[in-house]
């Protein structure tokens, strides 16, 4: 019978330990690298890069290269949002009713003219519902039924248009409103 000694068992362990290592190291690495090819696409994060890409569109240079700034014209910009992208802005911060305030981290890139998808990226970090946000399906007036939409959807047409229904209780009631103002909201070509 043979027997082992401690420095045998050092020996066997610190090498194991080293390979284990050495392959932990450079599963790592790969993964790392394929984080920074495969980054976010527009898809996955399709609110958050639309606002920033319109935001940053809008920033002159010498409101670009200060944070304050930016911020205080993300809060304006946010002043004119509507559905998806005042939900953006609430997360934000850009409302005055947000709970939170992560501006720091949308101002500090823009300020350095990072791209909108890496902008995101830092964003979903530290929000990880900033890019569960996407945009409702449009509907296309032409084609559709709208005795087979549901209320909701009726409501979100006049919503869209900015119209109201007073006094509608009836699904017929929204559908009537939206036969009277389509041919206020669609050009003689869409009808």
């Amino acid at each position: 019978m043979r027997y082992f000694s401690c420095q045998y068992f050092r020996e066997v362990l610190q090498n194991f330990t080293m390979k284990n290592l050495a392959l932990y190291s450079t599963v790592a690495v790969l993964l790392a690298l394929a984080d920074a090819t495969y980054g976010l696409k527009k898809e996955d994060c399709e609110v958050c890069m639309t606002v920033v890409e319109k935001f940053a569109n809008t920033l002159t240079p010498d409101v670009r290269s200060d944070t304050k700034k930016i911020e205080a014209e993300f809060r304006k910009f946010c002043k004119t949002s509507k559905n998806k992208e005042n939900r953006f802005c609430y997360y934000l911060g850009g409302l005055e009713d947000s709970a939170t305030g992560i501006l720091g981290e949308l101002s500090k890139p823009l300020s350095w003219s990072m791209p909108a998808d890496k902008v995101c990226e830092k964003l979903k970090k530290k929000d990880s519902q900033i890019c569960d946000l996407r945009y409702d399906k449009t509907i296309d007036l032409r084609t559709v039924d709208l005795k087979k939409l549901k209320v909701r959807d009726l409501r979100k047409i006049l919503s869209d248009w900015d119209e109201t229904c007073e006094g509608c209780i009836e699904k017929l009631d929204f559908i009537a409103k939206i036969e009277e103002l389509k041919p206020q909201y669609m050009s003689h070509q869409e009808l």
